[in-house]
């Protein structure tokens, strides 16, 4: 039997030590490397930590706010964001709608009605909480109060091209082999990307607690309202005793938005309530050629410029796009070098251009029409009930807008020449300068501050009468689809609802 000689034990037992303190300190370097860093912690970051923390990577979420906070939102949850929710995701739902009153800066008010649920309202901090919730169950490590200052991709703070130096404001810098900003339109994220910005609006919303009586006569219904400026409107959200109202308008038009708030306000009765919360942000949508990523860095969500040109909502934009930056991210951290991980990068940005990019397209000229000729638009959705149902078809989350004009001949040919018109007629209003994201400031808060829908089945009208209400409000209905009536010049026609 041979026999190892004490010196020859002792250094076999060296070398155990070695290599074994090797992998150690392997899996120390390792430990320091995230796979993906998500900056922001809204929808689309929430979103994006989600999808990657799912596959079993190693995911950190930062927010530079402690969580709950409040975000300047309508709290609107359509069809394609209640889809893109986290499995099992149960919506902090403040009301149910089946009833939306339409107005012409309050005039010709008509509330169309449906027996399924329209509409789900929630609160942004509860929404934003939870959804940090779910990205946390599924594997994300989140840090709150932590502020970003720059990314870096080359310089002595990168030991590698795998690798992403995210440099906190207190110096510390964490080490990823992705990065995903969700930080807002004025984030750092976008700014590093490069991302352009070419129609920029101004939001301004008050959060008002009502008294039982005047949330029971809100309950289960919003109102839109077409507001004086080209390409306004106002709206009304009730999520129980309190009641979120608020407009936008074009940037540039602070003071005139400003006032239509102030009159809004009050021509609903609901002056002599004080706002527990006044608030306001900008929203700004991407250009066409406004980049996506950048090396191993994405961007989604508000801080890539996706939102809705027309009716500015962003949520389900945030949702969708986080997803799929979160799901890209993962296979950008896999990418062994420059060239592959730009390909995955490509792929990304091809994935949002080919959904939420062709609906963006689609919602510009939408608000071209809206700018132009809002009267129209309020007769066609009020009166004729296939743009009703097309209306509750896209909330509901059945189809999109883009799908919308796709599929239905009537609409493509109706939106043609419509186009054509404005085409022939005289410029739409300016819809703010082109710029690029500015990480000027705080980050801009995830979703649009408009109204947004979700949910259940296909679309189904009560088929009662057409009455007017005391306020002069009109009844919809599918049994006289064309009898849309004015309704008189009342300073509560889109506060009281039709009888």
């Amino acid at each position: 039997m041979d026999r190892r000689s004490d010196q020859e034990q002792k250094h076999i037992v060296s070398s155990e030590n070695a290599d074994a303190e090797e992998v150690r300190a392997g899996e120390s370097r390792d430990a320091t490397v995230w796979d993906v860093v998500v900056v922001g912690a809204g929808p689309a970051g929430a979103s994006a930590a989600y999808a990657a923390a799912v596959t079993g990577r190693r995911v950190l979420l930062l927010e530079k706010a402690e969580l709950p906070r409040y975000k300047t939102c309508g709290g609107g949850i359509i069809g394609p964001s209640r889809d893109a929710l986290p499995p099992g995701f149960e919506l902090p739902l403040q009301d149910r709608v089946h009833a939306v009153t339409f107005s012409m800066n309050g005039r010709f008010a008509r509330t169309r009605r449906s027996r399924r649920m329209l509409f789900g309202l929630i609160n942004r901090p509860e929404f934003d909480a939870g959804l940090v919730e779910q990205a946390q169950k599924a594997g994300a490590e989140l840090r709150t109060g932590v502020t970003v200052s720059r990314v870096e991709q080359h310089g002595p703070a990168v030991p590698d091209r795998r690798t992403v130096a995210v440099v906190l404001a207190d110096g510390e810098t964490l080490l990823a082999r992705a990065v995903v900003g969700a930080d807002g339109s004025a984030g750092r994220i976008g700014a590093h990307v490069g991302v352009k910005l070419d129609q920029v609006d101004l939001g301004l919303e008050a959060e008002i607690p009502v008294p039982p009586s005047v949330a029971e006569d809100w309950k289960g219904r919003v109102l839109i309202d077409w507001g004086p400026m080209p390409g306004s409107y106002g709206w009304v959200f009730p999520k129980g005793d309190t009641l979120t109202v608020g407009v936008i308008s074009a940037r540039g038009e602070g003071a005139a938005t400003k006032r239509y708030l102030e009159d809004f306000i009050a021509r609903l009765g609901l002056a002599g309530f004080e706002p527990a919360i006044s608030s306001g942000h900008l929203t700004r949508c991407r250009s066409d050629d406004s980049p996506l990523s950048r090396g191993r860095v994405l961007v989604c969500g508000d801080a890539a410029g996706l939102l809705e040109p027309w009716t500015r909502e962003g949520i389900s934009f945030a949702l969708r796009s986080g997803r799929l930056a979160g799901e890209w991210a993962v296979r950008i951290a896999e990418s062994n070098d420059a060239v592959d991980a730009r390909r995955q990068a490509l792929n990304y940005a091809f994935a949002i251009k080919a959904g939420l990019g062709v609906e963006m397209a689609v919602g510009r000229r939408m608000l071209a029409l809206f700018e132009r000729s809002p009267g129209l638009l309020h007769a066609v959705i009020t009166g004729f009930r296939p743009a009703w149902n097309a209306f509750t078809d896209i909330t509901r989350g059945s189809t999109t807008l883009a799908g919308l004009v796709r599929s239905n001949g009537i609409a493509r040919r109706a939106l043609d020449v419509l186009d054509s018109r404005l085409d022939t007629g005289a410029g739409t209003a300016k819809r703010g300068v082109t710029e690029p994201a500015v990480a000027s400031g705080p980050a801009e808060p995830q979703g649009a501050v408009v109204s947004g829908v979700a949910a259940e089945g296909a679309d189904e009208v009560d088929g009662t009468d057409v009455t007017t209400g005391s306020d002069g409000a009109t009844e919809g209905s599918d049994d006289a689809p064309g009898a849309t009536k004015v309704a008189g010049d009342s300073e509560r026609a889109g506060d009281a609802e039709a009888s």
